[in-house]
C-alpha cells in the first residue's frame, strides 16, 4: 500500500503542467478542432456568466484554469463542452479580460517521456 508521501507525489505530477507539456498535442478530432491550440489560457479573475453557461462543466474548467494553465484541446478533451461553447467561452474570457492568454509556441517542446 502507497503511503501519504507517495499518493501526493503522484497527484501532484498527475496535475502540474508546464507550458511546454500544453503545447500543441494532436489529437483524433477534425482540423476545425484544433484552432487556437497554440494559445494557453489562465484565469485572472472570476468572469461574470450568464445563467445559462453557469454548467458543471463550465465551472469545472474555470475552476482548473483559475489553478494552472490550459489549453482549448485541454478544455475540449476534459469537458463535456462543445467546440462552439468553448470558443464562446474563451471569447468571453478574453473580452472581459479575465484570463491571460500566453502564446505556447514560444515555449520549447515537451521532451519524450
Amino acid at each position: 500500500m502507497p503511503s501519504v508521501y507517495d499518493t501526493l507525489c503522484e497527484w501532484a505530477r498527475k496535475t502540474t503542467t508546464s507550458f511546454a507539456d500544453l503545447r500543441f498535442m494532436p489529437s483524433q478530432r477534425d482540423d476545425l478542432d484544433n484552432v487556437g491550440d497554440g494559445l494557453i489560457y489562465r484565469l485572472k479573475h472570476w468572469p461574470e456568466l450568464p445563467s445559462a453557461s453557469r454548467t458543471a462543466d463550465v465551472l469545472r474548467a474555470l475552476s482548473v484554469m483559475s489553478n494552472r494553465p490550459v489549453n482549448r484541446q485541454w478544455i475540449l478533451s476534459n469537458s463535456k463542452l462543445r467546440a462552439q461553447d468553448v470558443d464562446r467561452l474563451l471569447a468571453r474570457l478574453v473580452a472581459q479580460d479575465a484570463v491571460d492568454v500566453i502564446d505556447g509556441s514560444k515555449f520549447p517542446a515537451a521532451s519524450a517521456r
